[in-house]
């Protein structure tokens, strides 16, 4: 089998290699290799080599493969060769597709991939590496929301999302939607016959060219795409999988980022709803109902469709469904609930629906058997009314549904999927390919240290017994500020939660040890809301830069915002110090009923984790995920600290990942570990392996999951040790016509970004450059953004403009990040009270 890598490394072979394996056997893998190894672009080659030996074989079976001819000799031979490298085996008399004949395949569907990760701008990622492979002539499609894709008008200002939907379809039912019905016209266009890549940016820039519709165009693309990207959710919701109309028969699925596969599996096959949604289906009822009475007989179709035929949905059934919604806000209502809440078995969910008259008519007996795998507890809330929460505690139900729609091979990858063990035994599929990839960094590009104690002898131990001690807090606290000294540019401290994370936050700025850290490194807080947190990230990258400081800490959360899908690489990280181990909530009802549940599980068939085994893996899992901000790629170097005497324990070692494990040091006191920093503005050469001065490159820009949105009051202030200050925003009045005098970049400024310019009381935006770097139709919807802030003053409608024509690309995030583009002058900032 031939695979195509662009100078693949040792460790990239052994990646491509074990998911070649997978594909051609039919078998599940669980492969991890740590970032800058090219794991992506492995996974994408690998598979798509496969299914390019594949498509040839099947091409060889249809012009006569199983047929004896003159030539018959090389046919065998040829075919017999091909079989191999695709994986072709004998087969039972039921097969997914096609026709059996002498235990062969003959499959008359051709094998699809699936590409699932957990954002679309990690997607968005996977299709820019896929580009750049000799794989781009291959047809691929990418699946998103109406909200990434709709165009239409009227249809994209809707707010709400259920009723974006509802437009929709009744556009498209009544073919009224010019884009939906233009769409066989422009099938044939040589943007879709002629190969070529397109992601979400790409197809809504052709849509509003073509006018078609980039939403159901991604669904016809589907139809005849050799790759498909998606998100998880699409692939792993049983509802959102049927509603997109996914066939998963024959298919490779590849679940990049999987760290947190199992929770998405579990959450997928759970439900909450509380007694206030049942009220809010009822009230909508009623209102229709009254809306029938008062347009009379002709009153709304609830067909749905072609008026003449039969209807789907009457007024009788609108009443019965009214009155079994009555019936069920009796049955929640007399449950019976403690202060605590109260827990039942998920069969207890059937005697709910059964006193409302909702009755199971076929049940597979499969589900059954796995009915305690799921548990009802019900809690009170906070203002009245009640919530039934329905969860699911096994993984495996969800990947055990993916195998049975008829998958050929599952294939989850990460960076940080250690410990596997552990992990494999909660998927419930069989695994046979598995892989655990060194680094392909040097001993002298990374410290890996573990300290128990600090600069003044006093144990760092974050348990519950001793976090709140303070001296702990204190001896922490020092830690943190020599290491600060000696730690250049960028350094991540991670605490195990919020309140943790304050407290030493209170203690430090009583004792003055805050504001000797910010004499040192700027000092930025992870915000627990979404509104501050991309302006902490951007002045975070700024101070970085800045080479009238000595860098920035950022103090964060393990799980929270910073540890999940940031790159933090070269001087934007140079060490991650973990302050603890984070433990999930004892005492939350979840986490509680999850060890439960493994300990019952455990006790019947004495195999499986324990629920105190779970417990301990969820805190290594999190550390796993924080410490791989850094070590980005071959030529990054870092620190990885891991400050708790309990990180020492044999037992934890082995749970963290395995590329980290060979580099592992424990430090007796503290002066031991100065020794193997590096200090400031110096590094290890990995060539020469002594010390040499070394210039640190520019910092690289993250890639965000999500991009919050804020208010005009968001606090921008992060360093302060007086806390965070709210300022004014103002922008400066401007027509889309002013670019053409704008003055150009070659004056005075500072480099900035898109949400800094509205924050500045007076400014002049180059938008020479933004015209420039922007197709149109994105300058000419950016113009408009901004004359209609100018109007309005709303900042959030602002937003929604940039993210979708700055974000969609990944060449355009430097320029919404301020990295490239120098697009604003000095801020001048008003402060107000």
């Amino acid at each position: 089998m031939v695979v195509t890598l662009a100078k693949p490394s040792v460790e990239g072979l052994k990646f491509a290699k074990g998911v070649q394996q997978n594909s051609r056997k039919g078998v599940h893998g669980v492969l991890e290799s740590p970032t800058g190894t090219g794991k992506t672009l492995c996974l994408l080659c690998a598979s798509l080599g496969w299914l390019t030996v594949k498509k040839a074989q099947l091409q060889a079976q249809a012009h006569g493969g199983l047929y004896h001819t003159e030539d018959g000799d090389f046919m065998s031979g040829l075919k017999s060769g091909l079989d191999i490298a695709a994986g072709l085996t004998r087969l039972g008399e039921n097969t997914i597709c096609g026709e059996n004949r002498g235990g062969l395949l003959l499959a008359t569907c051709g094998p699809k991939i699936i590409y699932a990760s957990r954002t679309h701008s990690q997607l968005s990622q996977a299709i820019q590496e896929l580009k750049r492979t000799n794989y781009s002539h291959v047809k691929v499609a990418i699946l998103g929301s109406r909200d990434q894709m709709c165009i239409h008008p009227e249809v994209s200002k809707e707010l709400n999302n259920a009723n974006k939907v509802h437009m929709c379809q009744l556009k498209v039912s009544s073919r009224t939607c010019y884009f939906y019905t233009n769409m066989d016209s422009t099938k044939e266009n040589r943007i879709f016959t002629e190969g070529g890549i397109l992601d979400i940016e790409d197809l809504v820039k052709e849509g509003r060219k073509l006018r078609f519709c980039p939403y159901y165009m991604s669904k016809e693309m589907k139809q005849q795409a050799d790759i498909i990207f998606m998100p998880y959710n699409y692939l792993l919701d049983p509802k959102t999988r049927k509603a997109q109309g996914i066939d998963l028969a024959n298919s490779i699925i590849l679940l990049d980022e999987a760290h947190n596969i199992e929770k998405v599996c579990e959450e997928s096959a759970s439900l909450q709803f509380c007694t206030s949604d049942v009220a809010l289906c009822i009230a909508d009822i009623t209102q229709v109902m009254a809306d029938i009475l008062e347009k009379g007989k002709n009153g709304p179709d609830f067909s749905g469709g072609d008026s003449s035929g039969p209807k789907d949905f009457t007024p009788n059934d609108l009443c019965l469904l009214k009155i079994m919604f009555l019936e069920l806000e009796k049955a929640i209502d007399g449950i019976f609930v403690g202060p605590e809440g109260s827990t039942y078995p998920g069969s207890y969910i059937f005697e709910i629906l059964e006193k409302a008259e909702v009755h199971v008519t076929k049940e597979d007996m499969k589900s059954k058997n796995k009915s305690s795998s799921w548990l009802a507890t019900k809690t009170p809330l906070a203002v009245g009314g009640n919530t039934i929460s329905y969860w699911c505690f096994s993984p495996g139900f969800g990947m055990q549904r993916l195998v049975e729609q008829g998958v050929r091979s599952i294939v989850l990858t990460s960076g940080t999927l250690s410990p596997l063990k552990s992990l494999i035994s909660e998927l419930g599929i069989p695994i046979t390919v598995v892989l655990e990839n060194p680094h392909i960094i040097k001993r002298n590009q990374v410290c890996v240290g573990i300290l128990s104690k600090g600069p003044d002898g006093t144990p760092l131990n974050s348990s519950y017994n001793t976090r709140n001690d303070p001296k702990y807090i204190t001896s922490l606290g020092r830690s943190i500020l020599n290491l600060t000294r000696i730690i250049p540019h960028g350094m991540l401290v991670f605490f195990p939660s919020y309140p943790i994370m304050k407290n030493c936050h209170e203690k430090w700025q009583n004792e003055g040890i805050w504001s000797k850290i910010a004499e040192i490194k700027a000092i930025f807080v992870e915000p627990q809301n979404k509104e501050c947190f991309l302006a902490a990230m951007t002045d975070y990258y700024a101070k970085v830069d800045d080479p009238n400081c000595r860098g920035a800490c950022f103090m964060a959360v393990t799980r929270g915002k910073v540890s999940e899908g940031l790159d933090f690489a070269d001087m934007n990280g140079r060490a991650v110090i973990v302050t603890g181990l984070p433990f999930p909530p004892l005492k939350e009802p979840r986490v509680m009923l999850k060890r439960q549940y493994l300990d019952e599980a455990r006790a019947r068939n004495n195999e499986g984790l324990s629920g105190s085994a779970w417990y301990q893996l969820e805190a290594s899992r999190a550390v796993n995920q924080a410490v791989g901000r850094v070590i980005r790629h071959a030529n990054d170097y870092g620190a990885i600290l891991l400050c708790d005497t309990r990180f020492d324990s044999p037992t934890f070692k082995k749970e963290l990942s395995v590329w980290l494990q060979p580099f592992i040091k424990t430090f007796k006191n503290f002066g031991e570990i100065t020794k193997d920093l590096p200090p400031p503005n110096t590094r290890l050469s990995p060539g020469a392996g002594k010390m040499s001065e070394y210039k640190a490159p520019p910092p690289v820009a993250a890639s965000f999951d999500t991009f919050a949105r804020f208010t005009n009051n968001r606090a921008v202030d992060h360093s302060s040790n007086q806390g965070l200050s709210n300022k004014t925003i103002a922008v400066s009045e401007w027509s889309p016509d002013d670019y053409k005098s704008s003055p150009s970049s070659s004056h005075e400024t500072t480099t900035g970004d898109l949400f800094g310019a509205l924050e500045r009381q007076t400014q002049v935006i180059d938008f020479n450059d933004v015209k420039e770097a922007l197709a149109t139709e994105s300058f000419k919807k950016f113009a408009e953004g901004v004359k209609h802030y100018n109007h309005t003053k709303q900042f959030d409608d602002m937003f929604d403009v940039l993210m979708e024509v700055f974000l969609g690309s990944e060449n355009l995030h430097p320029l919404f990040l301020g990295e490239k583009y120098e697009l604003f002058e000095k801020p001048q900032f008003t402060t107000s009270d």
